[in-house]
């Protein structure tokens, strides 16, 4: 049993810290405070709700960390922090598709007329 107590007492020691760490357009679905006193009210729901529900993972959080700097910096170098990736939405993906379709579509049509050329030209030979 005190085994589970330690275990309990490490995850919501972890959660808030986690919490305190995160900026607040990284909190999703409440405000900090309240996921703060959710895990100290509650500490073994209210952890596994920060962990599942609360927190952004996206973009994950550089406290410095250990190894090569060199590493970091040309990691840094390499993507912008500027660039943003534009995700389209699913009427965008389906217009895209549509229009390849469309593509392929006038392909098979061009090769058939040209294979319709050929035979034409085969007969008046």
């Amino acid at each position: 049993m005190p085994v589970m107590t330690v275990v309990l007492f490490a995850l919501m020691i972890g959660a808030l810290v986690d919490i305190i760490l995160r900026r607040d357009d990284q909190v999703k679905h409440l405000p900090k405070i309240v996921w703060v006193l959710l895990v100290v009210f509650l500490p073994l729901i209210g952890s596994i709700l920060w962990f599942v529900i609360g927190r952004e993972y996206s973009q994950p959080v550089n406290l410095g960390g250990f190894g090569d700097p060199r590493r970091r910096e040309k990691a840094a170098g390499s993507i912008s922090s500027t660039q943003t990736v534009r995700v389209k939405t699913t009427e965008e993906e389906l217009a895209d598709l549509d229009r390849e379709i469309e593509f392929h579509k006038q392909q098979d049509r061009i090769r058939q007329l040209e294979a319709e050329l050929e035979q034409q030209r085969r007969k008046q030979e």
